[in-house]
């Protein structure tokens, strides 16, 4: 991996739990920057204030870890293009609750029973999700309803309801079970909200369930193993980025 700031540049991140996709790009901005400044007064330049465009390719909640593309310099012109591409994730649904942000950012709101639930509903369950439909996205999420956040409204308990999406599930795979949990590994479509599924994986086998974690793990060919830790990066920073001429 090497950071050409002169002609752009893609890194890949692996965001780390509690962060939001912001606060990465914003420590890996910060942090070539300081790089830049530092390197300058060494070898006793004139610093001047450098403008630094980053930007990264698909929101992961601060619950969720894995890939997170990263776009620096003239790189982010290209951001759209890697939005598009098709994601893998993996990670656990917790069956027989529910909550209203599909995910842990809430409380518990209702529980249900899960003894009529086998390995054999689980697996037949999760087929049926494969194939083009339409999703309602959480209303806990950061799509814009009436011009604002829709998270904003819903948790000052506004009634709120979002339009559903067209997503495409290639893949839906029950990979272990250890109830409560479940754990999957999913391929899709961009655009697609894992808690969602998670909600309605539940309410197909009218259990309830919600999403315990989340890693995404591909974004079309770009894969987590190649992806740097943030202070793996800050530490590789000398040895990556290209002088400029």
């Amino acid at each position: 991996m090497t950071i050409d700031l002169q002609n752009g540049t893609v890194l890949l991140i692996n965001k780390p739990l509690g962060w939001t996709s912001f606060d990465a790009v914003n420590k890996i901005k910060h942090s070539i920057l300081k790089y830049q400044r530092l390197n300058a007064e060494s070898q006793n330049l004139t610093t001047q204030k450098v403008r630094l465009r980053v930007g990264h390719a698909g929101t992961l909640d601060p619950l969720a870890t894995g890939l997170l593309i990263v776009c620096v310099g003239k790189e982010t012109k290209n951001i759209s293009n890697y939005m598009g591409l098709e994601k893998e994730y993996t990670g656990s649904f917790f069956m027989g609750a529910t909550r209203p942000s599909f995910d842990k950012e809430t409380e518990i709101d209702q529980t249900f029973e899960t003894f009529q639930i086998t390995e054999h509903l689980l697996f037949e369950t999760a087929k049926k999700f494969i194939g083009e439909q339409m999703q309602n996205p959480p209303i806990f999420s950061a799509i814009k309803k009436d011009g604002k956040k829709s998270y904003i409204a819903a948790r000052k308990g506004e009634d709120l309801k979002l339009a559903a999406r067209k997503i495409q599930i290639h893949n839906f795979e029950i990979t272990k079970i250890e109830m409560p949990l479940v754990f999957f590994k999913i391929v899709c479509s961009k655009g697609t909200y894992i808690r969602s599924i998670a909600n309605d994986f539940g309410k197909a086998l009218n259990c309830g369930a919600y999403l315990d974690s989340l890693c995404r793990t591909k974004i079309g060919d770009f894969k987590l193993n190649d992806a740097l830790e943030v202070e793996e990066f800050e530490k590789k920073i000398p040895l990556i980025i290209k002088p400029q001429l």
